[in-house]
């Protein structure tokens, strides 16, 4: 992870940045609803400012499928990049051409522009050479600071690092040094939390995990799964019939690198999917057949908090339960609150990401208690699963230019 250099390394006064950031942050009547995206983009930038870099920002925004869609324009983002920074934010309209050119060789030293979604060029999601080139003019060096967007292949996150001096930013170098310590290097004894709806959404991921940490606690859909494929009986429970063999795959791995896989004892069922809706406690080996198995127990969340209170690392993915809806949310909320207390008394390096895992965090209030919350949903996964992203393989081994 550190055959690349970082931009915080290099002399950047006089300067022009060419910014990969992800500013694809929720918009509400054309004002963003979460900052919380842009304000850490801000943080890692705010130093190369004050050392006299000049900033051209590339960001995508939604999914546009036609070209310049007005509702995805990143003019929107303006106000919330300008209170960030802070300082003015000029705008381009467009990512390429004369206009974008013209004013990124008129910025001076800590001024800042904005260009156009990148995604409103057809080159971008097809990693054409020509647009990266054309996107290559607008600065002196390239520096990616957008993980969340490294499983791409696209142009302005891989083929552009083969026409500039490339370099990682700072939310990128923070990210992936977070990632290292959680699975390449981590505290022994280490272990995940790993939830969710379907097994078969995670097989890469469980495969990686099992040959690298101590243990693997398997919640949510997930475990109903392997529970079933353990003769429990399952009612009306999300499970995945059709993945028995490949549980017994991943059970085989587990026990052939020493890993202990640890799976609910007890579970709340009800007979609907519904807030408060009437609900008991049984033997995970108990699921009534008019019911649904919708969190794990309290026997189960004690046996979790356990392996938690007696690992070094614990990297977290998936929730527990059915966590949207109370009661269902106590084994993932109670959890998340005994790890964060473990962090903040210093006992402990949690890292989690995955959109669920995070909405999770938050509803409990303690994402910043957390070591390391990555923002990052596709990149994340793809990293759990033992994947080369794209946009490092570029900045540690770009590719030469036809």
């Amino acid at each position: 992870m550190r055959n690349f250099h970082s931009i915080l390394d290099q002399d950047v006064k006089g300067k022009r940045l060419l910014v990969r950031a992800d500013l694809n942050v929720p918009l509400n009547n054309g004002a963003v609803s979460d900052t919380t995206r842009i304000e850490r983009f801000a943080a890692g930038i705010r130093p190369l400012l004050d050392r006299g870099a000049r900033l051209v920002i590339l960001t995508h925004l939604g999914r546009p499928k036609n070209g310049p869609e007005e509702h995805f324009s990143v003019a929107q983002l303006i106000p919330s990049l300008e209170v960030a920074l802070p300082c003015t934010v000029q705008f381009a309209a467009v990512c390429i051409g004369s206009e974008a050119e013209t004013k990124a060789n008129a910025l001076k030293d800590g001024e800042v522009l904005l260009c156009e979604n990148v995604r409103f060029e057809a080159g971008e999601e097809s990693n054409d050479l020509a647009f990266a080139k054309a996107l290559s003019k607008l600065g002196d060096l390239y520096v990616n600071d957008a993980f969340s967007c490294a499983h791409r292949a696209h142009a302005s996150t891989s083929a552009i690092a083969s026409l500039l001096p490339s370099y990682a930013g700072p939310l990128l170098m923070e990210e992936l040094d977070a990632l290292s310590s959680a699975l390449e290097a981590p505290q022994s004894p280490a272990i995940a939390i790993v939830g969710g709806a379907k097994v078969s959404s995670k097989i890469a991921v469980l495969k990686n995990l099992v040959r690298k940490l101590d243990a693997v606690i398997i919640g949510g859909g997930m475990a109903n799964t392997f529970l079933h494929a353990r003769g429990a009986p399952m009612g009306k429970s999300l499970h995945e019939a059709d993945q028995v063999a490949m549980v017994r795959e991943i059970e085989a791995l587990a026990e052939e690198h020493g890993c202990r896989l640890i799976l609910p004892v007890d579970i709340v069922v009800a007979r609907e999917f519904e807030k408060d809706s009437p609900n008991i406690r049984l033997s995970a080996m108990q699921c009534p057949a008019d019911s649904m198995i919708l969190d794990a127990g309290s026997a189960s969340i004690a046996l979790f908090e356990q392996e938690i209170v007696s690992a070094r690392t614990v990297l977290w993915n998936g929730p527990l339960g059915a966590f949207e809806i109370q009661p269902f949310d106590i084994a993932t909320l109670t959890l998340a609150c005994r790890t964060a207390g473990l962090c903040k008394d210093g006992k402990l390096i949690a890292i989690a990401g995955g959109g669920d895992t995070v909405a999770a965090l938050n509803a409990a209030d303690v994402g910043d208690s957390f070591t390391y919350v990555s923002s990052a949903g596709g990149a994340f996964l793809e990293w759990l699963e033992g994947k080369t992203l794209p946009g490092i393989a570029a900045l540690t081994h770009p590719q030469k230019v036809a």
